[in-house]
């Protein structure tokens, strides 16, 4: 399986201006090679090769006097974004043959200096190394500060230098992890646990454990609205706005950064303590539509899903999402009869048949790990497998409670 590892990068005032020329080069690359594939169809001839396009863009173009500045940054960094341009054409039109999941995808568009990343990315030929010092050398910028904070398990295959609306710089390592060592690291356990999550207690599990709901963007708004109105009253195109700007954008961050760090940490715990995990698949995009989106965006579902996912996936644990429109919340996880809907203000009801009084949140829950078959599990038999895709990791402080920190 393959994850990333993501570093915070401590470029100098020269080294973030020659990431500033590699960022605009790459940039350039992506754009011409865009404009190539869409003059080609308008003319009504067939696409480019990537060869073609890389002896035209690249190769010939720093012979020219308007193009000569591309041979400044390694070549590698031109030809990865080519391939980018490639996958992005690729993806598209296996998205208009609906062959690709997830949401229609539309045409490539043309990168802008101002977007708020910017990346490039070194193969193992482009020859960058990590030195014995601990900083990352990367070909034509030079040895750049890394702060480490895990050791990376295998040789990475590749990095991806990132700079974000912040103006953070982050080193993003590909690493092709062992299935079978990381499975061994995990604990033995036959638990199973199903979850129901919510906008009041961020999780309810089965067993009657409530984890409240940090609210991170709540908690920010006052100084998020503050900064907001600072970055309005300034004059557009002037210094003060791009320090106002940064400043918003680094308010964001903190709160991004605050919910995926909570989001690792809960997942991993779950996933260390518990064999089978039971979750629904919720419609995130159709609740962001409601009243509620700004508490739904806030919490974050679908960013904790993916990473249940491929940690389920990379630990050999079982993970089942039931559908829906399962009524979780309408049955009596006693009897198993249906009750009938009931509005978001009743927190606590009564069964009509069989009398037995329940929690909502645990209530559905309970029904979330019987709809997923895992109910039996704990009496000895197996859990039903689900294979889930793999997602990536990033760094961060969330750890398993056994082993050594390097996966």
């Amino acid at each position: 399986m393959q994850l990333r590892y993501a570093f915070r990068l401590y470029p100098g005032a020269a080294q973030q201006a020659v990431l500033a020329r590699a960022f605009g080069c790459a940039r350039v690359v992506f754009n011409d090679a865009v404009r190539a594939r869409e003059d080609a169809r308008k003319a009504g001839e067939p696409f480019p090769t990537a060869g073609q396009l890389s002896t035209c863009l690249i190769t010939e173009a720093k012979r020219t006097p308007e193009r000569a500045w591309l041979g400044e940054v390694s070549a590698v960094v031109l030809q990865q974004s080519l391939r980018d341009a490639e996958a992005a054409y690729r993806n598209f039109f296996a998205s208009l043959k609906v062959t690709r999941k997830g949401p229609k995808l539309g045409p490539p568009r043309f990168k802008s200096r101002k977007d708020a990343r910017q990346s490039i990315r070194f193969t193992a030929n482009a020859r960058w190394s990590i030195t014995d010092a601990g900083r990352l050398n990367l070909p034509k910028i030079g040895a750049v500060k890394v702060k480490w904070s895990r050791t990376l398990p295998a040789a990475p295959t590749s990095v991806t230098v990132i700079k974000d609306a912040a103006g953070r710089y982050f080193a993003s390592f590909v690493i092709d992890t062992d299935p079978a060592a990381d499975q061994a690291r995990m604990p033995e356990t036959d638990r199973t646990i199903g979850i129901d999550l919510g906008l009041t207690h961020f999780a309810v599990l089965s067993d009657g454990t409530k984890i409240g709901s940090p609210r991170f963007l709540r908690r920010a708004e006052k100084k998020l609205k503050k900064a907001q109105q600072e970055l309005s009253r300034k004059q557009k195109g002037s210094k003060n706005r791009a320090r106002a700007r940064l400043k918003v954008a680094r308010a964001h961050a903190k709160v991004a950064d605050a919910r995926r760090e909570f989001h690792h940490q809960l997942s991993t715990k779950l996933i260390s303590e518990n064999q089978g995990i039971a979750v629904e698949d919720l419609s995130v995009v159709g609740l962001a539509r409601t009243k509620l989106a700004k508490s739904v965006h806030d919490a974050g579902w679908s960013s904790f899903l993916s990473m249940l996912a491929y940690k389920a996936e990379r630990f050999g644990r079982t993970l089942v999402k039931i559908g829906r429109f399962e009524p979780t919340s309408q049955t009596c996880s006693t009897c198993g009869v249906k009750d009938g809907p009931k509005p978001l203000n009743v927190r606590e009801w009564t069964c009509a048949a069989c009398g037995a009084v329940h929690d909502r949140d645990t209530n559905a829950a309970l029904n979330v790990k019987t709809a997923a078959g895992l109910a039996v599990s704990a009496c000895g038999a197996p859990v039903r497998p689900g294979a889930i895709p793999a997602q990536r990791e990033e760094t961060g402080s969330h750890g398993f409670p056994t082993g050594d920190r390097a996966a």
